[in-house]
C-alpha cells in the first residue's frame, strides 16, 4: 500500500513520513508496522499497516491543493453552537475525519472565536492540537518549515483580528 519516503496523514496526530516498515510482536501478536516521522516534534508514530483503512490513513495533499486550505483559513466563521459541549464534540468529530479542509475549518473557527470571545482551557488545547496537524500536513505538501507555515496561518488571522477591530 505505502513504501517508506511516502508522506501521509494520521487522523488525530498529523502527517509525517514512512521512515520504515518493521515487524513488531505486541501483545504476543506480530505485525507489520508503519513507522511514521512527524515533522513537527521529531515523534514516530507506530502504525499497524494491516489496520490504514480503518484509521483513515491517506496520503499528504498535493502542492495544487495548499491554496485551498488557506481559502478555508481566510473564509467567514461557521455557525457553531454557543453550548461548549456540543461545539467541542462538533470540533472533534470533524478532526477524527483527518480531513484538512475539516481541520483547517476547525483552526479558522476556533481562532475567531479566541479573537472575539476567548477560549475556554479545552477549546484552547483543541485548538493547539489542531494548528499542529494542520501545520504538519501544510509542511509536507508545500515543503516549507514549521516557522514560515505557521507565519501565513498567524497572517490570515492578524489581518481578520483587525477586520474586527474596525
Amino acid at each position: 500500500m505505502f513504501e517508506t519516503g511516502d508522506k501521509i496523514v494520521y487522523p488525530n496526530h498529523g502527517a509525517g513520513t514512512i521512515v520504515g516498515i518493521e515487524e513488531k510482536e505486541v501483545l504476543g501478536e506480530t505485525k507489520q508496522y508503519y513507522i511514521m516521522q512527524l515533522p513537527i516534534g521529531e515523534m514516530r508514530v507506530m502504525i499497524p499497516k494491516d489496520n490504514i483503512e480503518d484509521i483513515g490513513i491517506r496520503e499528504v495533499i498535493d502542492q495544487g491543493r495548499v491554496d485551498d486550505v488557506f481559502t478555508v483559513l481566510r473564509g467567514e466563521k461557521s455557525e457553531m453552537s454557543q453550548n461548549w459541549n456540543r461545539r467541542f464534540r462538533a470540533n472533534t468529530e470533524k478532526i477524527k475525519t483527518g480531513d484538512i479542509f475539516e481541520v483547517a475549518e476547525v483552526v479558522r473557527n476556533l481562532t475567531l472565536r479566541d479573537i472575539e470571545k476567548g477560549l475556554s482551557t479545552g477549546e484552547k488545547k483543541m485548538l493547539s492540537n489542531s494548528r499542529q496537524i494542520l501545520i504538519s500536513e501544510l509542511v509536507l505538501a508545500e515543503d516549507e518549515s514549521e516557522e514560515e507555515i505557521e507565519e501565513r496561518i498567524d497572517e490570515i488571522f492578524v489581518n481578520k483580528g483587525e477586520d474586527e477591530e474596525e
